[in-house]
């Protein structure tokens, strides 16, 4: 009988499989730089100005990036769920103090890949490196142009209907106040949007 981690570690070799496929040896070498970590809804994972060592997958539950600014008001940087990778990506690369939080909106389970190990995967490994370029170019270049064209071009509804596409039960799972700082908009806003989309 197959356990929740055992589950969980078959997810995350699928997810890597999305981009290209992994040799045993590979996923091995991998496998021997994770570990588990489960965290409680509110729990924070990364403090700003923290220095970010992981890349998490999140086999259950969903995070949050946040920052706060000078007059402490709190923007939700980005919402991830499960079947994501989540990190503080300048911090892990340059080895630098986070400018956001890692937070956890829901109980969460997560499989934490050592950065600076990893690293040295994808100098050894091949198809440790594939994976690194594949997973830069969708996720780090192609998707952050397409949110940042979608922030300019398309209005509120229209990038709410897109992130109910990717994530049809959110409203069910993230409060209303994190789903508007996400759409870079106020919480009344989202409810008129659900409103009318009613």
């Amino acid at each position: 009988m197959t356990t929740a981690y055992e589950h969980y570690m078959i997810t995350l070799r699928a997810a890597i499989e999305s981009y290209v496929p992994l040799s045993d040896p590979a996923w091995n070498a991998l496998q021997s730089i994770t570990r588990f970590r489960e965290l409680k809804k509110g729990e924070t994972l990364l403090r700003e100005g923290q220095i970010a060592k992981y890349l998490h997958f999140i086999c259950k539950g969903a995070l949050r990036t946040y920052f706060t600014d000078k007059d402490g008001n709190v923007y939700n940087k980005n919402l991830f769920m499960e079947g994501r990778f989540a990190a503080s990506k300048v911090s892990l690369l340059q080895h630098s103090p986070s400018y956001f939080a890692i937070e956890a909106l829901e109980d969460t389970v997560l499989i934490n890949i050592a950065y600076s190990s990893y690293r040295k995967l994808i100098h050894e490994n091949p198809d440790i490196r594939n994976f690194y370029i594949a997973y830069i170019e969708k996720n780090w270049i192609i998707e952050k142009e397409q949110q940042e064209i979608s922030l300019v071009m398309e209005n509120a509804t229209e990038r709410y209907l897109k992130l109910l596409e990717k994530h049809p039960d959110i409203d069910q799972r993230i409060p209303k106040l994190h789903i508007a700082s996400h759409l870079g908009i106020t919480p009344t806003q989202l409810s008129r949007i659900r409103k009318k989309l009613k």
